[in-house]
């Protein structure tokens, strides 16, 4: 597979910068019309999913746009319904949920790495197209992204998080273990798209051995697929500020205040 050009700074960031502005309009429709919906992020470690899903949460509202990246399950989550852990964390009238990894899990690496029975694997797939549909049916925007990266490019992004220790902790044994096992994975994929990949909530590829591409492409694909408009926000007229009653500020010796760091720079 041929390297893929990296998209141009120059043209990555203005096309950036409107697809972001025109997620805020996705977010007021979304909160003004009451609707939910679902965005499910998923693909081998390093393809991009992580940096994807912060440019799109870059300026929305926490409290509208929610990114759900579950831990390992508990001994009490291992006990219940497998999708049971997931659905407590599916939107609410005017939410946006963003799955850094999802119920997925169960088709990838816990397929992958024994960590769950042939019998949990087959009734997950299954399950699972039942379980979206029924998402589907009650309302539910679902759109789900595999972001495929190429097996030469997943170890050039392991090896410059392993040189750089700002982003070292990205990486586990777990992770590093994904190269040896690269057919595993990509069969265990193969599969779960043939069961899963359905009408009422098809699979998505984004290409993501250049990652700016992948931002764009799946940021402007996802656009086209919500009928979304602009949502005009209420006037706010700033008042003006009532005339001062006598209130004296402490003096500042008398509160602690942050050391200026910054002033030190400047010596």
């Amino acid at each position: 597979m041929s390297k893929v050009e990296r998209l141009p700074r120059k043209v990555y960031e203005p096309e950036l910068a409107r697809l972001q502005a025109e997620l805020v309009k996705l977010q007021e429709w979304v909160r003004t019309e009451g609707a939910r919906v679902v965005v499910v992020f998923e693909g081998r470690d390093a393809a991009g999913k992580g940096s994807t899903i912060k440019r799109v949460t870059e300026y929305l509202n926490p409290r509208v746009a929610r990114i759900v990246a579950l831990p390992v399950p508990t001994d009490r989550e291992r006990g219940q319904w497998y999708f049971q852990r997931y659905t407590e964390h599916l939107p609410a009238a005017g939410e946006i949920v963003l799955f850094d990894r999802s119920w997925y899990n169960r088709a990838g690496v816990e397929r992958v790495m024994g960590f769950c029975s042939k019998q949990e694997y087959t009734r997950f797939l299954h399950q699972c197209p039942i379980f979206e549909r029924l998402l589907v049916e009650d309302g539910i925007l679902l759109r789900k992204y595999w972001f495929s990266v190429s097996d030469a490019e997943q170890e050039r992004r392991f090896r410059s998080r392993l040189e750089d220790p700002m982003r070292r902790w990205k990486l586990s044994p777990m992770d590093l273990e994904s190269i040896t096992r690269w057919e595993d994975y990509s069969r265990a994929k193969d599969e779960m798209f043939v069961h899963t990949d359905i009408p009422e909530a098809p699979w998505y590829v984004v290409d993501s051995d250049d990652k700016r591409r992948a931002r764009i492409n799946m940021i402007a694909h996802l656009l086209s697929t919500i009928p979304y408009r602009t949502v005009e926000p209420p006037r706010l007229p700033l008042p003006e500020r009532p005339p001062p009653k006598g209130y004296e500020r402490p003096p500042r010796d008398m509160q602690t205040y942050v050391p200026d760091h910054s002033a030190t720079l400047l010596r």
